[in-house]
């Protein structure tokens, strides 16, 4: 007999009820990803959305005209897609259907999930095809 486990975190793990909720909010300016070397992230970290620190370096999402000699930017332009509903870091198969839907429609996303809320970075020229997606999702 299984029974249901408890979410330890804030936000809801009910996917039903997380994909009818969606919410999805588009941030108004394009963002970059950056890579920089470990000995070089200090001085980038309060320009920082999110970073992440990797083996080879550290990745770096930014507003889009930050730049420097010692960051590899990504030549793409990202939009930021935040969905405003809660939801739970154990929560199980949202993103999954997030990124499925956006699959269907020739979509590339790259999901980010921070502690209240997930974020989807889609390609900037695609951003409203992927919002109209979500929409389709979340009806």
């Amino acid at each position: 007999m299984t029974t249901a486990a408890t979410s330890a975190h804030p936000g809801g793990t009910d996917l039903h009820a997380l994909l009818a909720g969606l919410n999805p909010r588009l941030h108004p300016m394009p963002r970059r990803f950056l890579f920089v070397a470990h000995d070089k992230a200090a001085a980038r970290l309060h320009e920082a959305l999110m970073m992440f620190r990797e083996d080879e370096g550290v990745t770096l999402i930014v507003d889009h005209d930050l730049e420097g000699p010692e960051l590899v930017a990504d030549r793409l332009l990202w939009a930021q897609i935040t969905l405003g509903v809660e939801s739970s870091l154990d929560a199980v198969g949202m993103m999954a259907a997030v990124s499925a839907a956006l699959a269907a429609r020739g979509i590339s996303c790259n999901p980010v999930s921070a502690f209240l809320h997930d974020h989807v970075f889609v390609p900037w020229d695609r951003r409203e095809d992927a919002l109209d997606a979500l929409a389709h999702l979340s009806a």
